[in-house]
């Protein structure tokens, strides 16, 4: 039970053991003000949701720090966050105290954010400031998320985003523009649907060429220019097995053949037979392809797992059976993200009314 002392200045100290049983204080002016402090406290006690007066003096950049270390996440994950926090967030929010951190001030920096950076770096900078200040509420440093509540940009589809290559391209211009080192790279990823770090860490024990199949057991994960391999990939649904093509079989059978396995056994390697390094690989192989293909130099090798999903819905193949040879676990990640209208689609939209017309006036 707490209780108000008066000082020997004449003031007011309200006086109340925390939830540790720490001794705490705080003095006012009048004692009506100290009796209305205390009060609260004893409410916020009682409700359990009590927050020491000082706690919220500990700066965002020092707890943000000890937020991002204390995290279980994978290495490029966390590489990804430490650099967003680095650039972008720390510069606004790390010397102020978190309990003066005010909702219509996040509101202002989202804003702000919006006009220089693209919507998803803005979402990216909002969900770890966020995810700092929710945790100091959980730690009762502050009484409430200023973030709550704050409006972000829209995501709005570009004209380059998730470009489609047909099959004709790929066969006839794509394929062989690439140099043949990395032709069956790409003819595995356009076949199989699968993401770059499950191509640069593919292996040969993960390749039945005689029964046609891939396994996804593995990924390559590049940080800070380091690659390394990561014993599981993206998810749960990740680890699967995909079907080969005959052209992809082709492919694989043509390099194993022409070049030899590179370091730690893996298919794919550059020419000094070290692991590859995606921005190496889209500067050196994959624009100057798309350059001598005449093809957009915006289509990005992922590209061409979404364009393998919309092939294949676009073929009638369930959407259940195209998300597990995606690795989703959720049909509608891959209904929302990896399916685009097609002509052939138009077309059959169309042909369902093609048997009907207007009815000619008479006259």
């Amino acid at each position: 039970m707490g209780f108000v002392r008066k000082t020997p200045v004449g003031r007011h100290r309200a006086c109340w053991r925390d939830p540790a049983g720490q001794q705490r204080s705080k003095t006012f002016r009048t004692k009506k003000e100290a009796n209305a402090f205390l009060a609260e406290v004893e409410s916020a006690l009682n409700r359990g949701t009590y927050v020491a007066p000082d706690a919220g003096r500990l700066r965002f950049a020092d707890y943000a720090q000890r937020w991002l270390s204390n995290r279980n996440d994978e290495k490029a994950t966390a590489a990804r966050d430490a650099s967003i926090m680095r650039n972008h967030v720390v510069p606004r929010w790390g010397a102020v105290p978190l309990a003066k951190i005010e909702h219509s001030a996040v509101q202002e920096w989202v804003t702000k954010l919006g006009e220089r950076l693209s919507p998803a770096t803005v979402r990216e900078c909002y969900r770890l400031t966020s995810g700092v200040l929710r945790s100091a509420v959980r730690d009762r440093l502050i009484g409430f998320n200023p973030c709550e509540g704050v409006r972000l940009p829209p995501r709005r589809r570009m004209d380059t985003d998730e470009l489609v290559i047909s099959r004709a391209d790929l066969f006839d211009r794509l394929l062989p523009a690439v140099p043949d080192r990395y032709r069956a790279l790409v003819a595995v990823a356009a076949g199989t649907g699968i993401r770059w770090g499950e191509c640069a860490g593919l292996r040969w024990d993960a390749v039945d060429l005689a029964a046609g199949a891939l396994r996804v057991v593995r990924v390559a994960e590049e940080v800070s220019g380091h690659v390394t391999l990561k014993p599981y990939p993206k998810s749960r649904a990740g680890r699967r097995t995909v079907p080969l093509p005959p052209f992809v079989v082709q492919a694989l059978a043509d390099h194993q053949q022409s070049f030899e396995t590179g370091a730690e056994d893996l298919i794919f390697v550059a020419r000094t037979g070290e692991p590859l390094k995606r921005g190496t690989f889209r500067a050196r192989i994959w624009k100057p392809s798309l350059q001598r293909a005449g093809l957009p130099v915006a289509l990005r090798f992922h590209d061409l797992r979404h364009s393998y999903a919309t092939w294949l819905v676009s073929d009638g193949v369930p959407i259940n059976d195209v998300a597990k040879v995606m690795g989703h676990e959720q049909t509608s990640t891959t209904l929302d993200r990896y399916t685009h209208s097609t002509r052939d689609r138009d077309r059959r939209v169309l042909a369902s009314f093609a048997a009907f017309s207007l009815p000619q006036d008479e006259r």
